[in-house]
């Protein structure tokens, strides 16, 4: 079973979301069964790269909320993450374009390495003083290779733009067809959607309504012609001479 997670680095929620969902995972009778695919989606696509801002002033600005709302938010989401055993910094964090990162997330996956980096890459920014936004690319190559990427190859993906950019837009486009317009987005098996971060509990139900409906396969009927020739772990079928 292929469970795919739509989520961009600078969003909260996703953070808390991937740590419930993989509670549910690590339960899950079937979990060495479960393929997990990172996609793409960009909650500010519009933001230029050097566009840095204080998160409070971000929410502030975007929402229209007041700074005393903004901190109160940031509060609880703390206390969210904390509940599921992540560090969360509710104050001096900030935002930027993540488009460079979703990028190294495409790279990462042909090697292998895709949530050892998206899990690095959310610990960095939610977690940790250093910003991801302000110190440039050799901040990407440092986590990088913590999460076990070459460090010559990470920085070839950042000095071409369009290394893997067309991989973020097409997962950006199929995120609006499925009908996902906010993150975290998960598909199980191109069947079943859950949005937000839900409790641990619904991604089991949804793991288990997942996998107790998949369709077996169905072979067309072979009517008077019998069965096809084929090669299997005894060998290959030889034709008999009638």
């Amino acid at each position: 079973m292929r469970v795919e997670i739509w989520s961009d680095i600078a969003c909260p929620w996703c953070y808390v979301g991937k740590a419930r969902f993989e509670k549910a995972l690590a339960a899950f009778p079937h979990r060495d069964e479960v393929e997990v695919v990172h996609r793409s989606f960009e909650l500010d696509p519009g933001r230029a790269k050097g566009d840095v801002q204080p998160v409070i002033t971000m929410l502030t600005r975007k929402y229209g909320m007041s700074e005393a709302q903004a901190e109160a938010g940031e509060d609880n989401l703390g206390a969210q993450a904390a509940a599921e055993g992540l560090d969360y910094r509710t104050r001096g964090r900030d935002h930027g374009n993540t488009f460079d990162m979703h990028r190294l997330l495409h790279f990462a996956k042909e090697q292998g390495r895709q949530d050892e980096l998206i899990q690095i890459l959310y610990r960095a920014n939610f977690a940790e003083e250093r910003s991801l936004f302000t110190e440039g690319d050799e901040r990407l190559v440092e986590l990088a290779v913590e999460a076990g990427l070459d460090a010559e190859a990470v920085r070839a993906v950042l000095a071409d733009p369009s290394r893997y950019a067309d991989d973020v837009r097409a997962d950006e486009r199929e995120a609006a067809q499925l009908g996902a317009n906010g993150v975290p987005f998960f598909v199980l098996d191109r069947t079943y959607g859950v949005s937000g971060a839900q409790p641990a509990e619904v991604f089991t139900q949804a793991l288990s309504q997942a996998w107790g409906e998949r369709s077996p396969l169905k072979l067309v009927e072979q009517g008077d012609q019998g069965d096809g020739a084929a090669c299997g772990p005894d060998g290959c079928a030889v034709p008999q001479q009638g």
